[in-house]
């Protein structure tokens, strides 16, 4: 009976989370108010809201940027609620990592041609700030950000799109199935010396190397999941 409990509650703040948007007027591209906003507004707590937050990004009704916030996608973006969904339950995580390398290392060679060098700056900080994340999730939204910032420095609203729809069959596709054996990643995992190969790649305008580093990078992610490159 508890667990129903907890069930219908966070059901209840999707519910109100739906129904803030909706009644507000929110448009696609517009920005939600910040989490300690929301939380004010809605009358809940940071970990319902956040579950909430989760479950209208697994569907695609929001999109969130860490640094940016949180933003309503688009109807017509290509995932409706029921299209990610099924794609989440359709592609098994062998073929969402395979095609990850075949999109993302393309994007990589894209930055290291386009990349602004405010893009790289960015991209740089990304990276500093997954390395100096206190925990797992912390450190999980960092990379992501680090991946998307990477896909907007190719200036290709396309490959961005693109990216973004991957991104969010991702997340749903490996949601709740990782387990971990520490409180954060330590200081020699793999993934911080890949990202600095991917950065001075780009850097260096080197779309070559780029193109390799995040193969590289992807290879590493894949042999850690479930031991293929």
């Amino acid at each position: 009976m508890l667990m129903n409990a907890v069930s219908v509650e966070a059901d209840d703040v999707v519910a109100k989370l739906r129904s803030y948007i909706e009644e507000g007027g929110y448009k696609p591209g517009d920005r939600l108010e910040s989490e300690r906003d929301l939380i004010v507004r809605l009358d809940v707590t940071r970990a319902r809201l956040r579950k909430a937050l989760d479950t209208l990004e697994h569907e695609g009704a929001i999109w969130r940027h860490v640094g940016k916030g949180t933003f309503i996608a688009s109807p017509n973006a290509g995932f409706g609620l029921g299209d990610l969904a099924g794609l989440s339950q359709e592609v098994t995580p062998v073929q969402l990592m395979r095609a990850r390398q075949a999109l993302e290392p393309a994007i990589a060679r894209e930055a290291a041609l386009h990349a602004t060098w405010d893009a790289i700056r960015q991209l740089k900080q990304c990276r500093d700030r997954a390395v100096d994340a206190p925990n797992w999730d912390e450190y999980e939204a960092q990379d992501d950000n680090f991946h998307r910032t990477l896909a907007e420095a190719t200036d290709n609203v396309l490959l961005l799109s693109l990216f973004d729809h991957l991104n969010a069959v991702r997340r749903a596709v490996a949601w709740n199935t990782v387990v971990r054996s520490s409180d954060r990643p330590a200081r020699t995992h793999s993934s911080f010396a890949e990202h600095d190969a991917i950065v001075a790649a780009i850097e260096a305008r080197d779309p070559t190397a780029a193109h390799a580093a995040m193969r590289t990078h992807l290879g590493s992610v894949a042999a850690r999941l479930f031991g293929e490159a």
